[in-house]
Formats: C-alpha cells, sequence, structure tokens
C-alpha cells in the first residue's frame, strides 16, 4: 500500500518459502510477477542464512551445468555452513540442564561433570542437523556436508580442474571410506594426475571428521556404561563405533536410508491386472520417470456418461467448492463431490442410486488395479476420493498465464530451489499413491503433466478422455500439475491411496454402509461385502491373466536433477 514494491515482494517471497501451501500469497506472488516494475531479484529471502542461499544457487548451476559458477557457490556454502556449524557448537557451552527435574537423588560431582559434559557432546553433535535444515522447514537434508563435497567433484572434473576434483573425492571418502564409485573416481583421477601425484583431503574436513569421531566415542561410551541416550545425526558413523547393544538399530536406519534413497528405478513393481480389457498405454519408461503408468478402458463411454450426469449434482449441490472460484485460479470454477455426499443425494432423491453406487465401483476398481500393478500382495486403502470438475470461466481466458493446477507432490512439501521435498505437515505425509479417473476430452487444455524436482521441466504428459486411468506413487518422484482448462468442462476422479490403515477414507466406510442399508430396504442384500464395488457391475471387465511392462528408463550419470530454466510454479492444495 505504501508503493514500495521491492519491500513488498521480498517480504511476500520470504513468506511463502516458509509457507508453500499459503494460496492467498501464491496468488499475491503471481501477481507480483506480472508487475512491469518489478525485477526478478526482488524475490530475496530475507531469512535465507548464506550457505542455504549458495548452495540453491549453487545447486541450479550445477543442474544448468554451469560449472565454474557452481563450484564458487558451493565453496562458498560449505566455507559457511563449517562457520555456522561453528557459531552452532559455540552456544553449546552453557549451564548445564537436568533433563530429570523430578529425581531425589542429585548427582555427585563426577557425575554432574560428566552428566554436564555428555550433554555439551551431544548438543555440538545436532549442530549440523540445524545447518542442515532450511529456514521455515522441519526435516534436514541428510549428509549435507558430504553432498557438498560430491557435488564439487563432479563439478571441478567438468570443469577440468582434476587436481580439486581428486580432493574433494578424498574429502568425500573420509565420510564413506568403502563408497565404490567414489573409489572408481579416486582410481581415474589418480591415473589422470600420476601416480605420484599428491592426493590428500582437505585440512577442514578432516578436522571436521576426527572431531565428531572423538565426540561420538565419548558419548556412545556415555550410552553403553552411564545410561546416556544418543540419536546419531549422521548416517556414516562407522559400524565399529556403535556399542553392540545399538548396532541393530542403527543398522536399521542406515537400511532405512538406503531404501528411501535408492533409485526407484531398481524397485518398480509389475503386478497383474485384476480385470481384462484393460490395457498399459504407457508406463514409467514411455513417461520418462518412475512408478508412474496409464491405463485405458477403465470403464466404458456409457459408464463415463451415467457418472458425468452425477457431477451435475456436484455443481448444484456437492461439496468441495460448490461451483466457486477454483481455490488454485481465478479463471475457473470448481466443483467437487465426496463418495458420501453422492450417496446422500441419493437418499435424499436428488440424484440416482445406481449413479452414486458407480461412483463407488469406479474408484474401487482403480484402486484394485493400482493395487494389483504396483504393489501386489500389500493392501491399499482408500484416503480420499472426490468427484472434481474444472470449468473454465467465459471471457477470463485471454491473456492467461496461470496453471489449472500449480506443480506439486501429493505427500511432500515441494521445494523447487533446494530441489527437495519435504515430507512434513501440511502435507499429506500418509499418502502413498494417487490416480486420476477421467471421464471426458470435450474441453481445451486440462492435460496432466509430470516434471522434474524444478517444477518446470516437463518430462510426461498426458491427455485426458474417458476410461483412462493415470497412476502413480505419491511422492517427490513424481511431481506433476495440470494444465490450464481454457474452454469446456473437465471433470475426472481423484484418488488417493495409503498403506495406513489408520488413514483410511471415513466417509468412504459411511458411504459403503448406506448402501448395504439402502440394499437390505429394498430386499437386495449385497453378495459377499460389497456386492457391486468390486468394479465389475455395469462394466464388461472381468479377471484376466497377469502381464507384465517394461522397465523403467536408465538411471543418471551425474548427482542431482536435470533442471532447466523457465518461470516456476509451486505447490498449490490437492485436488487433480
Amino acid at each position: 500500500q505504501l508503493k514500495k514494491l521491492d519491500q513488498a515482494v521480498s517480504a511476500a517471497h520470504t513468506f511463502f518459502v516458509a509457507n508453500p501451501q499459503h494460496l492467498q500469497m501464491r496468488e499475491d506472488i503471481e501477481k507480483y510477477r506480472r508487475m512491469s516494475g518489478v525485477k526478478s531479484d526482488s524475490f530475496q529471502d530475507l531469512e535465507a542464512t548464506p550457505h542455504w542461499e549458495a548452495y540453491e544457487t549453487g545447486v541450479q548451476h550445477y543442474d544448468a551445468d554451469e560449472y565454474l559458477q557452481a563450484v564458487a557457490r558451493l565453496e562458498e556454502s560449505l566455507s559457511e555452513a563449517l562457520s555456522a556449524l561453528e557459531e552452532c557448537r559455540a552456544l553449546c557451552e552453557g549451564p548445564w540442564e537436568d533433563e530429570d527435574e523430578e529425581e531425589e537423588m542429585q548427582p555427585g560431582l563426577y557425575e554432574a561433570i560428566a552428566a554436564h559434559y555428555i550433554q555439551v557432546l551431544k548438543c555440538r553433535q545436532q549442530c549440523v542437523l540445524e545447518i542442515a535444515t532450511k529456514p521455515g522447514r522441519i526435516s534436514a537434508t541428510e549428509d549435507f556436508i558430504p553432498s557438498h563435497l560430491d557435488l564439487l567433484q563432479f563439478a571441478y572434473s567438468q570443469a577440468g580442474n582434476q587436481t580439486l576434483a581428486a580432493e574433494c573425492a578424498a574429502s568425500y571418502l573420509l565420510f564413506y571410506p568403502m563408497d565404490e564409485p567414489m573409489l572408481e573416481k579416486m582410481k581415474e583421477y589418480r591415473t589422470e594426475l600420476g601416480e605420484d601425484a599428491a592426493v590428500t583431503a582437505r585440512q577442514s574436513i578432516q578436522h571436521y571428521v576426527q572431531r565428531s569421531l572423538m565426540e561420538k566415542k565419548l558419548i556412545y561410551y556415555a550410552v553403553e556404561h552411564l545410561g546416556e541416550t544418543f540419536n546419531d545425526p549422521d548416517l556414516w558413523t562407522p559400524d565399529e563405533l556403535i556399542p553392540e547393544n545399538l548396532k541393530q538399530k542403527h543398522r536399521e536406519d542406515q537400511e532405512k536410508q538406503k531404501r528411501e534413497t535408492l533409485d526407484l528405478e531398481e524397485r518398480e513393481k509389475r503386478g497383474p491386472l485384476p480385470f481384462e480389457g484393460i490395457v498399459v498405454t504407457m508406463d514409467s519408461q514411455q513417461m520418462n520417470g518412475t512408478q508412474r503408468v496409464v491405463f485405458d478402458r477403465v470403464l466404458t463411454e456409457s459408464e463415463c456418461k451415467d457418472l458425468l450426469r452425477l457431477t451435475k449434482a456436484a455443481g448444484e449441490a456437492g461439496d468441495g467448492y460448490r461451483a466457486r472460484r477454483s481455490p488454485h485460479t481465478p479463471h475457473e470454477r470448481f466443483e467437487g463431490l465426496t463418495v458420501l455426499k453422492a450417496v446422500q443425494l441419493a437418499q435424499n432423491g436428488d440424484v440416482e442410486w445406481r449413479d452414486a453406487k458407480l461412483l463407488l465401483q469406479a474408484s474401487e476398481k482403480s484402486r484394485q488395479i493400482i493395487e494389483s500393478y504396483f504393489t501386489p500382495g500389500k493392501k491399499l486403502h482408500f484416503s480420499f476420493t472426490h468427484l472434481v470438475c474444472r470449468r473454465a470461466v467465459d471471457g477470463e481466458q485471454e491473456g492467461r498465464m496461470d496453471l489449472s493446477h500449480p506443480v506439486h507432490a501429493d505427500n511432500c512439501l515441494l521445494d523447487p530451489e533446494g530441489q527437495e521435498c519435504w515430507k512434513e505437515p501440511p502435507a499429506y505425509v500418509y499418502r502413498d499413491y494417487s490416480g486420476i479417473l477421467y471421464l471426458n476430452d470435450d474441453f481445451q487444455g486440462g492435460g496432466l503433466f509430470f516434471t522434474e524436482m524444478d517444477t518446470v521441466t516437463v518430462t510426461a504428459e498426458v491427455r485426458p478422455k474417458c476410461g483412462r486411468l493415470v497412476a502413480f506413487s505419491s511422492g517427490k518422484e513424481n511431481p506433476h500439475g495440470v494444465w490450464a482448462v481454457s474452454r469446456g468442462r473437465r471433470c475426472a476422479i481423484a484418488l488417493w491411496y495409503t498403506h495406513s490403515q489408520e488413514h483410511a477414507e471415513q466417509d468412504r466406510v459411511k458411504a459403503e454402509e448406506l448402501m448395504e442399508q439402502r440394499a437390505v430396504e429394498q430386499d437386495q442384500p449385497d453378495g459377499g461385502k460389497h456386492q457391486g464395488t468390486d468394479g465389475r457391475s455395469r462394466s464388461s471387465s472381468t479377471p484376466r491373466a497377469p502381464s507384465r511392462a517394461s522397465k523403467p528408463a536408465d538411471e543418471r550419470q551425474k548427482p542431482g536433477l536435470d533442471r532447466r530454466q523457465h518461470p516456476k510454479v509451486l505447490r498449490a492444495r490437492d485436488e487433480f
């Protein structure tokens, strides 16, 4: 209001970095981007720490293959991070905080000294998590210091400086001395530099590792003999340093981290399809990603028409946003209907029972297909089911530059600048798989697209049509968005699934109970648990034999993701 645009833009950007789910701020950011008096460098994060700012800029240069600029900023980030680490460690030198104030027995002098010192050591060890956590986030970036060295060795190599590349590789091996890819790199560097060339790790990294190991040794002694507890912040801690009674937990933590970082291409599962007539139109390899697939013929044309008839109730009496402006863009109207609301409308006579039942059937059929294909033998529960339509607002499409739904991931907060996806609230962290079952194609725009982590490098696009089901895992490996609906009305059933039964969709349970009650009242009790919700009623699909799909694409040759410059869009809410 004071016309100080630069300060307004930086304030808005700072808030948005820490709150990427805030829809009003997203709209304000987009408004500022279109203003002629606003420069791109006005979008500054006022709370950014020096090492994080340098790190993110360095990663952007790295991903753009600008290696000279990348090494400059990554070196700056590493230096600033180590300085921030020292500042954090100094703050640990405070008074002893008794964590068990209710204990009646007062410790003796030596016990008090030991407890205070161990408390300081544990505080110092946790400082690496402090510097590895981006401002506004809760979760720390794993292996923050080693990752700098990994990126730097590759960047220096590409820039033609093999001496510094070898130095960074040797420094990285201090953390992971048995890392085979890095050991192979070291052999290459020694061959190129000559066997007589002295290749040593950086002095600052040697000091960092030696000091950390010494502190860990003391802490683990206290854990084993003095009853202390310790959550080791590092994945690289040598196994021999950990007491025998704690090794199992440490191994489990390491295995968990390996499973999470293991390339999804290696664990892509392909189970048999439970219905005949359904075809795999595109698999992960054809969609340039992992855990992605497109099925066709999941619904017939007649079934699509029946469900489209049900969508009219979504605009008139449904839930969601009741035909209000979309929460994602002012250029579209949004209509939504849950399965419970559909059954309640059928009870009131506002829609036909068969149409409400078909919504349950179609979504259950989709669940069985996705479960069988991606997670055979492991139960998928509904997390949320929503019949949604997006309608272009007439007269407001000219010059439109936004999306129908900004790029996002379904179970984490996408951070394209940091190339991370933070699995923390308010994200739906319990969601495991997502699906979209399309009902029509008589509209313009509205296609689904997948991107890299940068949210702008499009890797695959899917054109909606009746009976087409797109399914994918809900994590950071599948950022996606929806192109603007510029004409007509796009309708689909949005589906989210979870392996966690405690997060199962309660509205669906109630809807199925009401449907069973209706069947009893009509003297037509369901056969089995829920006759008709297995996807076979009113469909030509019947059980079919197993089929296998092709393997996913080859893994990348360098750390990080390939990113390109482009105006970016960010995560919004969870309606496709």
